[in-house]
């Protein structure tokens, strides 16, 4: 079910494109360091030996820098002159070419997988498949925090909204034997003082639990989880004493039952 409820997954998903970008710009600025490490190493290695490598014994970083030796800085002059201030025409070094270019080629490759083939969410549906998850992550936890009530720490609930929502349980799942005012059907009548299994809401909430094979009714544990059953079990102990027409003959033992006090069931809900 949680399965089928969940968003398609999408190729690139957001968190590893995230991690590829911080990889790329880690890569990056290690890059960045070493240029600038290379530099002033190139610059000193000048300045100690006097003139420069020849072309064809440059390295690979000397080659991607593109520096030029202190030396030749008068052969790449250009006219501009500001206050003994000159130019040199520099060209732009190999490795920056290569970032810059990366860049486009990267952009390129973004535009395809999510506007193009559309194989990775834009940051709308990022939002809405999170949000889709993390709705079933919030039911799979209420169901799971509802399986925390049992029959040994179950207690009697007053609040109207929980009693309520045990109504609608009931007129769903019980009435068809118990009659919709409680008044007996095929099963007992739950609005006298008397009972089959006990009267207390433990006992309410283990026979709704475990159900009574013998006598037809259906054990509601894989169906209900244990908040259901306690507020099912509190309003079935309102309809004490309600003496509904038609209610059905005594079964059982006489007991005193537990009654929610000043419990307000709301009249719109189907009777």
């Amino acid at each position: 079910m949680a399965q089928n409820a969940t968003a398609a997954q999408p190729i690139v998903s957001f968190q590893n494109l995230l991690i590829a970008i911080i990889v790329v710009l880690t890569v990056v600025m290690l890059m960045v360091v070493y240029v600038l490490q290379q530099t002033v190493n190139l610059l000193k290695n000048e300045t100690l030996h006097g003139k420069p490598a020849p072309e064809d014994h440059l390295t690979f970083w000397e080659k991607m820098l593109a520096l030029k030796p202190l030396s030749a800085e008068k052969d790449i002059e250009l006219d501009h002159d500001f206050d003994g201030i000159k130019e040199l025409n520099n060209p732009i070094p190999p490795w920056f070419n290569v970032l810059f270019y990366g860049t486009i080629i990267f952009a390129f490759g973004y535009l395809i997988v999510y506007h193009v083939i559309g194989s990775a969410p834009l940051q709308a549906q990022e939002y809405e498949n999170q949000m889709a998850e993390a709705k079933i992550a919030k039911e799979l936890f209420v169901k799971q925090s509802g399986n925390l009530v049992d029959e040994s720490n179950v207690v009697l609930l007053t609040d109207a909204t929980k009693l309520n929502a045990g109504k609608e349980v009931f007129m769903t799942k019980c009435a068809i034997c118990h009659g919709e005012k409680g008044e007996g059907k095929v099963g007992p009548n739950l609005t006298d003082i008397y009972w089959l299994h006990g009267g207390k809401v433990q006992d309410l909430f283990k026979t709704i639990k475990y159900g009574v094979p013998a006598k037809g009714m259906v054990a509601w544990e894989n169906s209900l989880n244990g908040s259901q059953i306690q507020e099912l079990a509190s309003y079935i102990l309102t309809l004490q004493g309600t003496n509904p027409p038609g209610a059905k003959a005594a079964q059982g033992d006489a007991a005193v039952a537990e009654v929610p006090v000043a419990a307000a069931i709301d009249s719109t809900v189907k009777q």
